[in-house]
């Protein structure tokens, strides 16, 4: 079982800086579908991520079809949107034994409405208030990718870390 966190078009280079360390952090596959607005090796985005970037599992994609033909089981895929009737936290992501896709859209668009419309029923949003338009792309991906790893007990995850384990290192 994995957790695949996906990114569509992404455009801030510190945003995925910032999700590749959570990828990094939380075992995930960090898939980024093309074009993307800016370069990989763009300092802003080692920046964020530290020295991370190379502890991250990442996949290229040409485009949205390209990727959607690498997910074996489409029931797991879920499109991550503030235009969806379901909460992530209310769906069953719990399974152990299969890959969950989390599909997150471009920074200023969102993902591409028609493909939103053609799949309702894959939709999960964040619930917020009307005072802002959306939250930041790297914090709605973490706060996805870790309920997807608290339902599923945290496998594979440490689950104490302390001090003096730091300073062992």
């Amino acid at each position: 079982m994995t957790n695949h966190i996906v990114l569509f078009e992404p455009l801030i280079p510190a945003n995925t800086g910032n999700i590749a360390r959570t990828a990094a952090a939380t075992d995930s596959y960090l898939h980024l579908i093309k074009p993307l607005g800016f370069e990989v090796d763009d300092k802003h985005l080692k920046r964020a991520g530290l020295d991370y970037w190379d502890a991250v599992k990442v996949v290229y994609h040409d485009s949205l079809d390209d990727f959607l033909a690498t997910v074996p089981d489409q029931k797991y895929l879920y499109l991550i949107s503030k235009f969806a009737d379901d909460t992530y936290s209310d769906r069953d992501l719990s399974a152990t034994d299969v890959d969950h896709y989390f599909l997150f859209g471009k920074e200023t668009t969102g993902l591409p409405e028609p493909f939103m419309r053609a799949n309702p029923e894959k939709a999960l949003r964040i619930p917020m208030t009307d005072k802002v338009r959306a939250l930041n792309l790297s914090n709605t991906a973490a706060l996805v990718v870790y309920e997807a790893l608290r339902q599923q007990d945290f496998a594979g995850l440490e689950r104490h870390h302390t001090y003096e384990h730091d300073k062992l290192k």
